[in-house]
């Protein structure tokens, strides 16, 4: 196969050349921030990108894509060379606008990728939301924890709801008889659209403490 057929070839080579780099440019903004050297700040970018997949490959059996294509690292890598020239041009880079949007932009990658393998494979519908989420957030989770951090996705914010909302949708449109590529782009578009709707209006699942006043 060509390169541009392993980069464009297809929705779930698209939607992983995406998430790739934009995870990627993600991790690597993270650890720019908490001032890690060259190698950690290419080990926290490389673990955004390929945690999640390489997760995913393991559930359904599979040799993980990222041990097979060099491709895949040359992404990842790219992604890590573009927040360290974000990080020359605006200082503190995980805050910034277009980290912020990368990051909703490669959990709708991932969360679509995964569905794609997971119904390739044969999943249920439980399966096709499980392996779409942990796709969508396995990278995001081993990177906090490199950065010793709490996995952003356990306590705030409303992050891997959306990648279960986009794995749902992947679902549906197949079992309404949708073809894969538009579920791929209704999977992204729902996963993208309640990510930017939750930063916008401050969405968070409630906590066990919010429910304290009932009792009182």
């Amino acid at each position: 196969m060509s390169l541009l057929g392993t980069l464009f070839g297809g929705p779930f080579a698209v939607m992983n050349t995406v998430g790739l780099v934009a995870f990627a440019f993600v991790g690597a903004s993270k650890a720019i921030d908490e001032e890690f050297d060259l190698l950690g700040i290419t080990i926290v970018g490389l673990s955004m990108a390929f945690a999640g997949g390489v997760t995913r490959d393991l559930l359904v059996t599979r040799v993980p894509l990222a041990l097979q294509s060099p491709v895949e690292v040359a992404l990842g890598v790219v992604g890590i060379c573009l927040a360290a020239a974000l990080n020359i041009v605006r200082n503190e880079p995980e805050t910034h606008p277009l980290t912020l949007a990368s990051d909703g932009v490669g959990l709708a990658a991932f969360s679509t990728t995964g569905a794609i393998v997971a119904t390739a494979t044969g999943l249920p519908a439980f399966g096709v939301v499980a392996v779409a989420t942990i796709n969508a957030v396995g990278g995001g989770a081993l990177a906090d924890i490199l950065l010793d951090r709490s996995p952003f996705i356990l306590f705030e914010d409303f992050y891997a709801s959306c990648a279960i909302l986009g794995g749902a949708s992947y679902w549906l449109v197949g079992a309404l008889g949708g073809p894969s590529s538009t579920a791929a782009v209704v999977c992204a578009a729902v996963t993208v659209g309640a990510r930017l709707v939750a930063v916008s209006y401050g969405w968070a699942l409630p906590t066990v403490q919010d429910f304290k006043p009932l009792r009182e």
